[in-house]
């Protein structure tokens, strides 16, 4: 391959880098093309089923088989905490006593975002009939494998307790012999908020009223309803944490889409093999829901957890219909209940749920959650480069960007002044890199009259090419390795900006960039739905800005790269395309995409053009001296330019 169309396919495949990561973002896709399936469940009745017996169990005779029922309570809705910010309180419950469970969460310092209307934002909601968020689901007799569907049952509720700094409200449920109407057990749940708090407790008590001995193991739903908080992508996942042998904090995760790509499966286990269970949460692109189960006293992790899945959720079962939604699920491990009156005739489960910003700052200041590994719900756009590299530099510009927050008080602002004191940190980089480009594109004519010199002998060809790139300090090698390693750090900073939930309706200016989490929109107009890009309702002005900026550093480009082209026609032709096709192509994919990364990129991009006019100047000054024969003014030469020495011939 000619080395011209070597640099030409890094060039392109740089380029077309950029846009694959533009296109990870989901902002290019409406949405996941699989076909979807309800979750599947057992069509309880209202009243007190007895549900199909477990396959998987010897049958018993019907007159040897206990039956067990529960009594409907009366329908009720429960309020705990507040949405308004001043009461302290983060987050407000809308608990049902059906199922025992949180029918929303509706957070009380974040709104939708709703341009017309913004309304508080809802955290977790139920999805369909079939799941809301820490209902208790079905209760297993694993003797027998009788079952009740304790989703579909009214507990009772037992009374709202409040005091300065927390409030908290107890249900329960009491399953009856049908034999004799007598009580079997008692499940009391108990839900328990406080102020200045992201956390929501949660104690479920069973106990065992009866002389028998049973065996029961139950489900629960986990947190999920989560909306997916992107203008055109969805990073809805499941993640799970766990701890390795090692003692380090690992995780798992699911996509929506991954859920989707399953087709005829709507559930799936998060496990890790050899390693210990420590929360399970359902998450978006700023916000997470997080179930850690409480360990009991001596213990490091929750041992009577047995499975825990990641549920895909299509109630209507067609596509692409913006309903599709996740959720998580926990089942626990069968346990005996001795008869009443022994000490291990009840058992106590504590679970933690917590239901705020995926922000790592919050996460490294408070103890649990730094133990717990909270900060794994966080990930970025990888692309290319390992998360091991790539997290660590996105989290310390998210920690130089809060930093300097804090004195400019414009996150905007932040981001042009970051962009800009990057590019002059990296900046030798970029220049010996265009620099290297530079010296390779002037050197073609020789480079051809020594690939025609020496068509027949490759040997030979190479060896008179290597020595003609010491001779002149130039390497295509050394002219793109810069650029390449300049990527890591661009693409930190750009996921840095794309995933920071401090942006998240976050202004730039008054009246224009109200949002930097969307789109700028000048101003808005009626919706034209439009292929590919889904409905257009408003006119963006970034994108056009950020073409410009495009169009200008590519005005650039042809000097540097016009030796090389000059000598090639096709070559020419494919840069006069990528001149053309740049500045169009970017602003297209990236017209919805949030402000903050679209005024980064335009901020880059503005700030490459002024970078490329400097170097190009360089280049010029350097190019003129050396016709002269003189030698560019260094300490070493009293800073006065110094005519060149020419070099003695070398004897052979």
């Amino acid at each position: 391959m000619k080395t011209k169309t070597t640099i030409f396919l890094l060039l392109t495949a740089y380029f077309a880098l950029c846009a694959a990561l533009v296109w990870q973002t989901g902002i290019f896709q409406a949405g996941g093309n699989g076909k979807c399936t309800l979750l599947q469940g057992n069509n309880q009745p209202e009243v007190n089923p007895q549900t199909t017996d477990n396959p998987t169990q010897p049958q018993l005779k019907r007159d040897t088989q206990p039956i067990f029922s529960a009594d409907h309570s009366n329908i009720e809705t429960v309020i705990l905490g507040s949405q308004r910010k001043q009461t302290g309180y983060k987050f407000k419950l809308e608990l049902t006593s059906k199922g025992a469970a949180v029918k929303s969460a509706t957070l009380s310092e974040y709104n939708d975002r709703d341009y017309e209307n913004p309304q508080p934002l809802k955290i977790l909601s139920t999805i369909g009939e079939n799941f809301t968020p820490l209902a208790n689901k079905q209760l297993v007799f694993v003797n027998s494998g009788q079952k009740l569907a304790l989703s579909q049952l009214y507990w009772e509720c037992k009374g709202k307790t409040t005091d300065a700094n927390s409030q908290s409200v107890v249900f329960q449920a009491t399953i009856k012999s049908q034999n004799n109407n007598q009580p079997v057990l008692k499940i009391t749940k108990t839900y328990k908020v406080i102020k200045d708090s992201y956390h929501l407790f949660c104690d479920i008590n069973i106990n065992n009223f009866t002389e028998t001995e049973y065996q029961i193991r139950w489900d629960m739903a986990g947190p999920g309803g989560l909306i997916k908080e992107g203008v055109r992508s969805d990073y809805r996942k499941i993640v799970a944490g766990f701890r390795d042998p090692k003692g380090n904090i690992t995780s798992i995760r699911k996509g929506i889409r991954d859920f989707e790509q399953v087709k005829k499966i709507d559930k799936t286990q998060m496990t890790q093999a050899g390693q210990d269970f420590l929360w399970i949460a359902s998450v978006n692109k700023y916000f997470a829901g997080i179930l850690v189960p409480v360990s009991g006293k001596g213990q490091s992790y929750p041992k009577w957890i047995a499975k825990k899945y990641g549920i895909f959720h299509n109630p209507d079962t067609l596509e692409d219909t913006n309903d599709e939604n996740i959720g998580t699920s926990v089942s626990i491990k069968p346990a005996s209940y001795k008869p009443a009156g022994d000490s291990q005739d009840s058992r106590k489960y504590s679970f933690l749920l917590y239901l705020g910003p995926k922000d790592k700052p919050l996460f490294d200041d408070h103890p649990l959650y730094k133990s717990l590994g909270f900060v794994q719900t966080i990930d970025f756009l990888t692309c290319c480069c390992p998360s091991s590299l790539l997290s660590p530099l996105a989290f310390g510009i998210l920690a130089v960007m809060e930093w300097m927050y804090q004195f400019i008080g414009n996150y905007g602002i932040v981001i042009i002044i970051l962009v800009f004191i990057i590019r002059t940190l990296i900046h030798p980089l970029t220049k010996k890199s265009q620099v290297s480009m530079s010296k390779f594109s002037k050197l073609q004519p020789k480079i051809e009259e020594i690939k025609k010199k020496y068509a027949n002998n490759k040997t030979e060809m190479q060896k008179h090419m290597m020595q003609l790139y010491r001779e002149q300090g130039a390497s295509p090698i050394m002219g793109m390795l810069p650029m390449f390693i300049q990527m890591p750090i661009w693409i930190s900073l750009y996921s840095a900006i794309y995933a920071s939930v401090k942006l998240r309706g976050a202004p730039f200016l008054p009246f224009w960039i109200t949002d930097l989490s969307a789109p700028d929109a000048l101003f808005r107009f009626p919706g034209i739905d439009l292929p590919l890009f889904g409905v257009i309702n408003s006119f963006n002005l970034l994108p056009i800005l950020m073409g410009l900026a495009f169009f200008l550093q590519q005005k650039l480009m042809p000097s540097q790269m016009g030796a090389q082209s000059s000598s090639n026609s096709q070559m020419a032709q494919q840069q006069k395309i990528m001149k053309i096709m740049l500045p169009i192509m970017f602003p297209l994919i990236l017209y919805k995409a949030p402000s903050g990364l679209n005024l980064y990129i335009m901020a880059s991009t503005f700030a490459g053009v002024i970078e490329q006019y400097v170097i190009r100047k360089h280049i010029r000054e350097k190019e003129a001296n050396e016709k002269q024969g003189v030698v560019p003014a260094t300490s070493k030469t009293g800073g006065k330019a110094k005519k060149k020495k020419p070099k003695p011939f070398k004897k052979f």
